[in-house]
């Protein structure tokens, strides 16, 4: 982090550029007559700006109110609640509407307890401590759920404690290069980095009989800046909740792996739940009550890097602290609901545009997901209004409200399990979870995707003024500077987009179903990350006031519905796709390299990348003008997302099965790119890299034979 004064020399030098992006921000709101995807924009245009002038900020502010009005987990009567709410919002826009119920196993906290003790037995902490700061109702509500961790194991277990940093996989092999032995032990690791999910797995595999997880004030509290109430970061008694599933394994109901839950679903069909369930319990707790365990933690200094901002100075253990950690939870198999809200497509009915965003929450989920769910619903809105005038989309629109996200991507997984053969027809699946936490617009999306968001971008105005594009832009080159220490080589014609990791809803999609995906976001500082605080009073003092970016994203969001849903042509970018995968490949090559895995003959996969870019080229020519048998070139540029798909799916892990895009086995949430070949080669296994190069050259293959079927 710069200081200050270099921090402000910075700013200074990147004015001139921000001025011109301020000044190219002007009053172009309107969309350009030339649009990717369609033979005359000019009927679309019309439509998209009648669109745009419905979602309405105040009541969205209204929708999120009522959203976050009480607590509502999963399968709780409040989420029930929260369901019948935006069926009826679905309804009154004209979408035909189902609420559509699931059976899965989800875990409820009976009792959760940590108790620490010194070497001497004296009490340093009982917990996890209520969570509370003067001027927040939530605090106090007697309906928020204790901090817990979905997923966890029960048991009773008294250990040592070992702190472990992030729980990273580096950071094991560290405590084990320095002979530190965790049979038995306590581990206690913050937050970040990683999935807490990653870090409970590795724990386990390494012999510990619990985990501990805090959030360090050094990653979203006071070292950040003001603590709420004062400002947006995590207060000393703030946790995070959250599911520590083995997501990087399978999402969804444990024991169904790719079969949908349903009600009727025999116990016959189902699974035991181990596969992608920790053995070991964990807990989440404050940093209010990991500090007097810290304190008191003997052993090593940390090593660089390790130090978090409590003051003190941190120790690896063991010695000095011994936990006793309680954990019984209530395992049934309980009902969700998803809602789901259908509009048919006049031309193309069995073709499906799907967008979504998920319902339940942790606690009330201001942020996290009832902004994206107020978003969605504004989005509906104005679709609703087009709807009135008697516009129909080309194709089928289908607007989704998920349960049990937090869970583990519940709610979306069964339903795309459920609907496994309509997957092939689903033209791209639109994501927003954690809508609004400040003004800074982001997204990630497939390669073929990202100058459709782009472009999507481009058309609708934002709150600063300009276009969202346009900030979007700013707020890109502000970040490369602060990571780069200047705009030397920034384009300033475009912005960034990620790749799709895991950790929400596009993942079935995407990563089993094989269907190109985006996911929105907007960002600010947000420390309550799935806690009590974040809330209705928090989002209106630091997030969103006056609810302008809801209005942003729900115009994005259903932007982007509505634009595929009409185009004359799939707005694919395969040309860009297979410039990608070209750039993994070199990626893993010089890995492959750096491993000594000299003998991996990567040359038949460039090859077949190099095939798949020279198709690309030719059936963008054909997408630019469109001409001829369309229905014919929109089959094979959606077959060409599925070619990607390997049957067999990844080693170890047969439910994910994109040979080009996963989370890690080892991050969780983070993207991992060619992953069957990445892996391999961290794994140290040059035969498995091998064969799984075999597999990828195969599926590059079968996307430049479908890209070709268009012609």
């Amino acid at each position: 982090m710069p200081s200050r004064p270099s921090a402000l020399r910075l700013f200074a030098s990147a004015l001139p550029l921000l001025a011109s992006f301020a000044a190219a921000a002007g009053a172009q709101t309107a969309p350009p007559q030339a649009v990717f995807g369609y033979n005359n924009f000019d009927a679309q245009a019309r439509i998209e700006e009648k669109f745009l002038a419905v979602p309405d900020a105040r009541l969205a502010g209204e929708e999120l109110k009522a959203l976050t009005a009480e607590p509502h987990m999963a399968a709780t009567p409040a989420d029930r609640k929260t369901a019948d709410y935006v069926a009826e919002k679905f309804r009154a826009a004209g979408l035909e509407t189902e609420i559509v119920p699931y059976r899965v196993l989800l875990n409820w906290p009976r009792v959760v307890r940590v108790e620490a003790r010194d070497a001497n037995g004296k009490l340093l902490m009982s917990g996890p401590t209520r969570e509370h700061v003067e001027g927040d109702p939530m605090g106090d509500d007697p309906r928020v759920v204790m901090p817990f961790n979905s997923s966890s194991a029960s048991g009773d277990v008294t250990g040592d404690v070992v702190y472990a940093n992030y729980g990273r996989l580096e950071d094991f092999d560290q405590l084990a290069a320095q002979h530190i032995d965790l049979h038995g032990k306590i581990v206690l690791c913050r937050y970040g980095d990683n999935f807490r999910g990653v870090k409970v797995y590795i724990a386990q595999q390494r012999g510990a009989a619990g985990v501990l997880i805090y959030s360090d004030p050094q990653d979203d509290g006071y070292y950040k800046g003001d603590p709420w109430p004062q400002g947006p970061w995590r207060p000393d008694t703030g946790v995070q909740r959250g599911s520590v599933q083995f997501l990087f394994k399978y999402p969804g109901d444990p024991e169904t792996p790719g079969v949908a839950s349903t009600p009727d679903l025999p116990d016959s069909a189902r699974v035991a739940a181990d596969v992608n369930q920790p053995k070991i319990v964990s807990i989440p707790i404050s940093y209010h009550d990991a500090a007097p365990i810290l304190e008191a933690l003997k052993g090593p200094g940390v090593p660089q890097g390790w130090q978090g901002a409590l003051p003190f100075r941190y120790h690896l253990g063991p010695g000095g602290v011994t936990v006793h950690v309680v954990s019984q939870q209530d395992y049934q198999r309980r009902i969700i609901w998803d809602v789901i809200g259908t509009i048919k497509g006049s031309d193309y009915p069995d073709d499906w545009v799907v967008a979504g965003n998920h319902r339940d929450a942790w606690v009330n989920g201001a942020v996290d997901p009832s902004s994206g769910t107020a978003a969605m619903l504004e989005a509906v809105h104005g679709i609703g209004a087009l709807l009135r005038e008697g516009w129909r989309p080309r194709r089928t629109m289908v607007f989704c409200s998920w349960d049990a996200e937090e869970e583990g991507l519940i709610g979306s997984t069964e339903w795309v399990e459920q609907h496994a053969a309509a997957m092939a027809h689903v033209v791209a699946y639109f994501n927003v979870d954690i809508g609004v936490s400040g003004p800074d617009f982001s997204a990630s999306a497939v390669p073929s995707l990202k100058q459709f968001v782009r472009d999507v971008t481009r058309d609708v105005p934002s709150p600063m003024g300009g276009t969202v594009f346009e900030q979007w832009r700013v707020h890109n080159a502000s970040e490369y500077a602060h990571r780069t220490g200047g705009f030397a080589s920034f384009d300033a014609d475009t912005v960034h987009l990620g790749d799709l990791g895991s950790g929400s809803d596009y993942t079935p999609f995407l990563q089993h179903a094989g269907v190109p995906s985006t996911d929105i976001t907007s960002e600010g500082p947000y420390g309550v990350y799935h806690s009590a605080f974040d809330d209705f009073a928090w989002f209106t003092a630091n997030a969103d006031p006056h609810f302008a970016y809801l209005q942003q994203m729900a115009r994005v969001f259903g932007m982007e519905a509505l634009r595929m849903a009409d185009a004359d042509v799939l707005p694919y970018d395969y040309v860009a796709y297979a410039h990608a995968v070209s750039g993994y490949l070199e990626a893993a090559k010089a890995k492959a390299k750096d491993a000594g895995f000299d003998s991996l003959d990567f040359a038949p996969a460039e090859a077949a990348a190099a095939r798949m870019a020279e198709a690309a080229q030719r059936t963008y020519v054909l997408q630019a003008a469109p001409a001829g048998d369309l229905v014919r070139l929109n089959d094979a540029l959606r077959q060409t997302e599925n070619a990607l798909l390997s049957d067999a799916g990844l080693p170890d892990r047969p439910w994910y099965r994109h040979t080009i895009f996963a989370p890690g086995v080892y991050t969780g949430y983070a993207v991992v790119v060619i992953p069957g070949v990445n892996e391999a080669i961290d794994a140290k296994n040059e035969a498995v890299a091998a064969q799984q190069l075999v597999v990828l050259t195969q599926a590059l293959d079968r996307a430049a034979r479908a890209l070709d079927s268009a012609r």
